[in-house]
């Protein structure tokens, strides 16, 4: 066999140097690192992982025992938070979530994640919602004009929720500060948004500011009474689109390294029902990565949704932005591991590697399924240029 020295002394031999240079050009892709978001929603609401240090730590020990990559940390919430904040507080009076005063769960979390190698990413689950059926809550009583308004004059209420007035810059003023006042305080790697930030319901927008600008735009025109009519959706969705925009640059321009996630529901639906335009944010690059809700309960409306974003809703080179987010439980419901399975398998099939799951507690119907599942361990996705 045929060999020479290194400077070294090291002896290479030819035909097994050629060899391994050979095999290296038909490792399949499944053996080469993968990048995808493997993830979880961890709330605190039916949960009590954030009740305590030790259950947070059983909790992301859990996550990476299964191959979990990413944990996406309810933050804000109830119109509370989940660390203290200077900039609720200055509003409501409350620094913290009252179950958790003295501590700092997401510190905690983001410390416990870390020495597993587990990336924690900041999930304002409230959004631009103000209260659940609790007609505005605290945020309104001591910020009344920031209530959003419906054409009858009411506040807007969907889906149990009352709502803000996205479109207020105060309002808007508000939600940014507190997400970067968690990008500057903490050892973050992203923050998120979800199908209530940035979004409102598209009843709203008949409030007193919104009219005035909408006029002042519009020759003196009143909006229009349809809150569906499609101008008028793309006026407001536009506005939203510009803050979406703002956000972006604004949590860049502190930490350039934070990935900014959204996870809106399904498109069209979601620019209907809540005026979230994701698309745009996609195509102009004002988010690093998106996690559409594709919550369904059959699996040919799951590939159906699927195949609909894939072809028209995000560019073939923006794909590596694109994560699934799957139901994993809501209430007394939680998927059968078949259709689980049957779910996972049609987005390999797509070449999606991961999925964001919601949400925590909905691991602990599937134990197997998940120790079996993430077999190669996949690295969080690098931040596109």
């Amino acid at each position: 066999m045929r060999s020479f020295h290194l400077s070294n002394g090291t002896i290479v031999n030819f035909r097994i140097l050629s060899f391994f240079l050979l095999l290296s050009l038909f490792v399949p892709a499944s053996a080469k690192d993968t990048e995808a978001i493997r993830g979880v929603w961890l709330t605190n609401v039916d949960s009590d992982v954030l009740l305590s240090r030790a259950s947070i730590d059983r909790a992301v020990e859990h996550c990476a025992s299964i191959g979990i990559n990413t944990i996406f940390a309810v933050t804000w919430n109830k119109a509370m938070t989940t660390y203290p904040s200077a900039v609720v507080q200055k509003v409501t009076g409350r620094a913290i979530d009252t179950l958790y005063t003295g501590r700092d769960p997401l510190k905690e979390l983001i410390e416990s994640a870390h020495r597993r190698g587990i990336k924690v990413i900041a999930w304002f689950e409230f959004g631009f919602s103000s209260s659940y059926k609790l007609n505005g809550g605290t945020l309104l009583q001591a910020r009344p004009h920031w209530a959003s308004m419906n054409a009858e004059g009411k506040l807007v209420t969907k889906n149990g929720f009352d709502w803000m007035n996205a479109f207020h810059p105060e309002v808007q003023d508000f939600l940014l500060a507190m997400v970067l006042e968690v990008v500057r305080n903490y050892d973050i790697d992203g923050v998120q948004g979800d199908d209530r930030l940035p979004a409102m319901p598209s009843e709203g927008g008949y409030d007193a500011y919104t009219v005035a600008r909408y006029r002042n735009e519009h020759a003196g025109n009143k909006p229009p009474v349809n809150h569906k009519d499609p101008a008028w959706i793309q006026w407001r969705a536009d506005i939203l689109n510009a803050f979406m925009k703002r956000m972006y640059t604004e949590v860049k321009a502190i930490k350039p390294d934070v990935t900014v996630a959204m996870a809106p529901s399904v498109y069209p639906w979601s620019k209907e029902e809540y005026l979230q335009d994701w698309p745009t944010w996609l195509r102009n690059g004002w988010v690093d990565q998106v996690i559409p809700q594709i919550y369904r309960y059959k699996l040919e409306q799951y590939v159906a949704t699927l195949d609909e974003i894939r072809a028209s809703q995000i560019e073939k080179e923006k794909m590596d932005r694109f994560t699934p987010g799957l139901l994993l439980k809501v209430g007394e419901y939680h998927p059968s591991q078949d259709l689980l399975s049957a779910m996972i398998s049609e987005n390999r099939k797509r070449g999606v590697q991961g999925e964001v799951y919601f949400f925590y507690e909905g691991l602990k119907y599937y134990p197997e399924f998940f120790r079996n599942l993430y077999t190669d361990k996949a690295k969080f996705p690098p931040l596109s240029n």
